[in-house]
């Protein structure tokens, strides 16, 4: 995987609107400016994804759309996912790879869990899928459907699912080993963290040698226009 670094100079003050992505916040980037904190901004984003949106349709926006339909490995997967999960889906692409038979796949800020239930269709019942989401409200639509997802729509003899309250800057105070994840994935949640450096510093310390990380996400490398 890689990290990028993305720096902003000084400059006015600018407000961010409600979008898929984050609550309206007023910011600065000057240091003279004061600034939301890291636990503030992870308190803002809990309650937008937890209370605020109920289902895609109170999305603001359509700026966080893959611009191509899914391949159709993960259409097929899709059709076999309850409503209500499907309802909850605020990502913005597909970081889901075709070959995953066995694996142990970790979803960071896996909301509601759409992807994490696309993954179980392709780890197979020798596989694993862990979700980490910080929101109560999305992690109990996850769970509810979990076991009779894997044991009668997929005919597993058991659930592969282990969801996982936390914060995805310390994935590994949710009780993930180190050296213990096959591939990371994570869709439109990155941008939201306060720490990113530390995300990146996580997810590498709980995958394996040679593991993988696949993340869709939205960026700027420029100040967007008021």
């Amino acid at each position: 995987f890689f990290f990028a670094r993305i720096m902003s100079c000084c400059g006015p003050k600018v407000e961010q609107e409600t979008t898929c992505c984050a609550p309206k916040v007023e910011q600065s980037c000057c240091a003279s400016q004061p600034e939301v904190s890291k636990s503030d901004t992870l308190e803002l984003v809990k309650d937008y994804y937890g209370k605020v949106l109920n289902t895609t349709k109170d999305l603001k926006t359509s700026a966080c759309c893959a611009a191509d339909r899914p391949p159709r490995y993960i259409m097929d997967a899709l059709k076999k996912v309850p409503q209500e999960i499907q309802d909850k889906f605020y990502g913005c692409g597909s970081p889901i790879p075709a070959e995953l038979t066995g694996l142990t796949v970790l979803d960071l800020g896996c909301g509601a869990g759409r992807d994490c239930y696309i993954a179980a269709s392709l780890v197979g019942p020798t596989g694993k899928v862990i979700g980490v989401d910080m929101t109560d409200e999305q992690l109990d639509v996850a769970k509810k459907h979990a076991a009779e997802f894997c044991t009668k729509t997929l005919a597993y003899p058991s659930s592969v699912f282990d969801f996982k309250k936390g914060y995805i800057e310390a994935v590994q105070d949710t009780g993930i080993p180190q050296n213990s994840v096959d591939l990371i994935m994570s869709n439109c949640v990155i941008n939201l963290s306060p720490d990113k450096e530390a995300v990146i510093n996580g997810a590498a310390a709980v995958l394996k040698q040679g593991g993988e990380m696949y993340f869709s996400d939205v960026y700027a490398d420029r100040r967007l226009p008021e």
